[in-house]
């Protein structure tokens, strides 16, 4: 076996590994472990990357070179070493453009357990995204659980303890329907690898024996991961998990966390339940609704907001429900579509959130909508930030929302009985979205006769300006250079079939 079909393994590992050092470092040396860690795998996730796509096929890692169910199974293709490799992407711009409000938001004593639940939670990503054994994703699953909400909670502010007592609540019931649909799954099939649970789904359709508890446990399972991912109406958690944790915790989570039960999710349309068998389940049908509710609602409730981050948040469960109406479309253009928003919007909510502070801290901290008038003109760097990432959640074209949109649309198209409302929701989503989004950049851009406020410049602050503008770019490079990108997803998904 080539010597780069390790890095699987070695980036879970390490990860896992680092968690475990950081735990006895200080904190400035938590801190460039973390850093050089995301990096390092990052890197190994960009050859691996290269890789798969020079050979044009997937492979199986074997933990302890013992084949399931002794051993267990780690799988890389296309799909998964390009998520993993934009995953690190995400965390090291969010930890980075956080990172001055980091002493004012956490104690000093804990800034190496912080940085221990980053390595943790990275770890959990990049099992949900390699592995092959249900199990072992459930598993994982727990631990980014229990990793998130430290991540909330370490602030230790009134709103932040509820918040991650709320997510708490949430994430429990999430993950006993997911364990439960899962148990339910063994038993009719009595194996945990992905693909030896397709083959069985496979025969349990054809000899039309218990279909109905195939169809209760797959319902289990998605709702629970629904559930953890925020599908509009499980989405009560969100806003404060998103609005009162620190300003990195809020980007990873908003970007990354719930992006990684989707991909499980996805993981089991393909690879254990099969693609063609989900679709005849009408389970979609279900999502479907479900996303079209959620691109709504969301967006009603923030434009309700006065608070600037917890309308960014809100915003996130209308996005949630964009990548489930592309789910619940039942075909290869809806499912590209979807996750394609997934990199779109963890691009973009980042910059939101991180842009977001540096509006807030030259407006006496406030994050009021009132109190940011001319913030962008305070700070140029974050207001033009904000405004991007406006842009692209509203569908501007040159940015990646733009694609996102384009994609759900075409993807419409070809669906004769869900096109209509497809259209019609995704049109009145946009104009929601462009209603408080660009409402916000308009009160940023509106000149204050006078403010007491200070002003912040790139001196001030330059790693936090160099990380705007590499998420700017990230931003434009998905927009204007995403065919490439929707091939890499169309292949991989190829190879998940």
């Amino acid at each position: 076996m080539n010597f780069i079909c390790n890095f699987p393994f070695f980036s879970i590992l390490l990860s896992l590994f680092s968690g475990t050092i950081c735990s006895v470092l200080p904190a400035k040396a938590a801190k460039i472990v973390n850093r050089v860690v995301i990096i390092v795998i990052g890197l190994m996730s960009a050859v691996l990357l290269l890789y798969l796509l020079s050979t044009g096929e997937s492979f199986i890692y074997w933990m302890g070179h013992f084949p399931a169910p002794w051993g267990n199974e780690i799988r890389a293709g296309v799909l998964e070493a390009g998520m993993a490799l934009f995953f690190c992407i995400i965390m090291y711009l969010s930890m980075a453009g956080g990172a001055h409000k980091l002493p004012g938001e956490v104690v000093e004593s804990k800034h190496n357990l912080y940085y221990i639940l980053v390595n943790l939670l990275l770890s959990s990503l990049l099992a949900l995204v390699y592995t092959n054994d249900m199990f072992t994703a459930y598993v994982f699953v727990e631990i980014n659980t229990i990793s998130a909400c430290g991540l909330i909670m370490i602030r230790q502010v009134g709103r932040t303890i509820e918040a991650a007592v709320r997510y708490m609540i949430m994430s429990l019931l999430g993950s006993g329907l997911l364990l439960f649909g899962l148990c339910i799954m063994y038993d009719l099939t009595g194996h945990l690898l992905m693909s030896n649970i397709k083959e069985s789904v496979g025969l349990i359709m054809a000899n039309g024996e218990y279909q109905i508890p195939l169809i209760v446990s797959v319902a289990l399972m998605c709702i629970g991961l629904c559930i953890k991912s925020a599908l509009f109406p499980f989405h009560a958690w969100l806003p404060d998990a998103y609005g009162y944790s620190t300003v990195s915790s809020a980007a990873i989570l908003s970007s990354l966390v719930s992006k990684g039960y989707i991909f499980l999710l996805i993981k089991i349309i393909y690879r254990v339940i099969g693609f063609d068998i989900f679709n005849s389940t009408r389970i979609i049908d279900v999502l479907f609704v479900f996303g079209l509710m959620g691109m709504i609602f969301g967006s009603l409730s923030a434009i309700k907001e006065n608070d600037i981050r917890r309308m960014i948040a809100f915003s996130s469960v209308a996005q949630i429900g964009y990548i489930y109406m592309g789910f619940g479309m039942g075909t290869q253009a809806g499912m590209v579509a979807s996750i394609f928003h997934i990199l779109s919007h963890a691009a973009t909510k980042s910059l939101l959130f991180i842009a977001a502070i540096g509006l807030t801290d030259v407006s006496g901290g406030s994050r009021k909508l009132n109190d940011l008038t001319g913030a962008a003109y305070r700070n140029k760097w974050a207001g033009a930030a904000f405004t991007v990432g406006s842009l692209s959640m509203v569908g501007i074209p040159l940015f990646s929302g733009f694609i996102s949109k384009l994609l759900f649309a075409q993807a419409a198209v070809q669906v004769e009985g869900k096109m209509l409302a497809s259209l019609i929701v995704l049109g009145i989503s946009t104009v929601l979205n462009a209603v408080y989004f660009m409402k916000t950049v308009i009160r940023i851009y509106t000149s204050a006769a006078d403010t007491p406020y200070m002003s912040i410049t790139f001196r001030d602050r330059k790693p936090y300006t160099v990380t705007l503008v590499c998420f700017i770019l990230l931003n434009i490079i998905l927009g204007v250079s995403s065919q490439p990108v929707v091939d890499m997803i169309g292949q991989g998904l190829a190879m998940f079939a």
